[in-house]
Formats: structure tokens, sequence, C-alpha cells
């Protein structure tokens, strides 16, 4: 299954598509800790970008994905929270809310991960909130952009990440 779906449709120019290989890279986690996104083949991978630590919608997605990460786990996928944050504010997140999953910071050069995957908004310098779901040779076949203000699906993760399962 590949999908892509961006809301409102046309609104985000050169996001990158489901069916193409996903964009490599390399960022901290919240410990200073190197992921390179190459190094995680031969498992799934969910990309997560999203505005800001501790903004209320960003907190309450990554929450959900918190308290859901059995899915992610059962479909064998790495979950990486991507934000233009430093990673001190990443690890101060991360312990207030529980996280046990990377949260990436694509601080500097600034947010230009996010520009890899159009998801980077220059106007306000915070990535969109754009979800990536990687199969586990690498191809994106999952992608999903919401305007600001509104939340993502987490059944649709559900569903995407099942969907890999059958291929």
């Amino acid at each position: 299954m590949t999908h892509t779906r961006l809301n409102p449709p046309g609104l985000h120019p050169g996001v990158a598509v489901a069916g193409q290989e996903a964009p490599d890279f390399e960022l901290v986690n919240q410990f200073g800790e190197p992921v390179r996104l190459s190094e995680l083949r031969g498992r799934n991978v969910v990309v997560v970008f999203y505005p800001f630590a501790f903004s209320g919608i960003c907190t309450g997605e990554l929450c959900e994905i918190r308290d859901n990460l059995g899915i992610f786990e059962h479909a064998n996928a790495t979950v990486l929270g991507v934000s233009v944050d430093s990673k001190f504010a990443l690890r101060a997140y991360a312990e207030k809310e529980g996280y046990e999953f990377d949260l990436l910071a694509d601080f500097w050069p600034h947010g230009e991960v996010a520009k890899k995957y159009g998801v980077f908004d220059p106007a306000t310098g915070m990535s969109l909130r754009g979800t990536f779901i990687i199969d586990a040779a690498g191809i994106i076949r999952y992608v999903v952009v919401n305007p600001r203000g509104q939340a993502r699906d987490l059944a649709e993760y559900r569903e995407a990440l099942s969907a890999l399962g059958q291929a």
C-alpha cells in the first residue's frame, strides 16, 4: 500500500511522496546520540515531524504514540519524532512526558531534514505536521501532512502499518 494525503491537497509542494526512496538523514536524539535513517533498514520506520516540543497538539499526538507504542512494536517499526528544537529541549520534553522513543533535533542547520521531506515552513521556522511511514527497504509507503492546528489520526498509522505487514 502506498498512500499520500496532503491536507488540504496541493498546499505543500515538494513533499516527499509514497513510492519514492526515503531521503537519508542523521540527527542526534535527546541524548546527543546520532541516529541515521539508513542504519534502520530491515525495520519499518515512522518519522513524525512536529512543530515544537511542549506545544499542546504536538504533546497530545506524541502521548498517543507513547500510549500505543505496542502498535508500532508489533509492526516491527521504529518511531522517530523530529522537530527543530535543540537536543536539550527534547531531553527535557521526553523526560517530562515519558517518551521511550527517539526525539531527533533538526536544530542546525535549522530544519534541514524537514526541508528534505518538504515539510519545513520557512515563514514560521518550524516543521509542518507530517508523517512518513517507511518500509524495511527504505521506501516511503505512507505520507500525511496536516495543517497547523489539526492533529493526525493514530488509526491511519495502524492501517498503514498493517498494510506493510501484508505486502
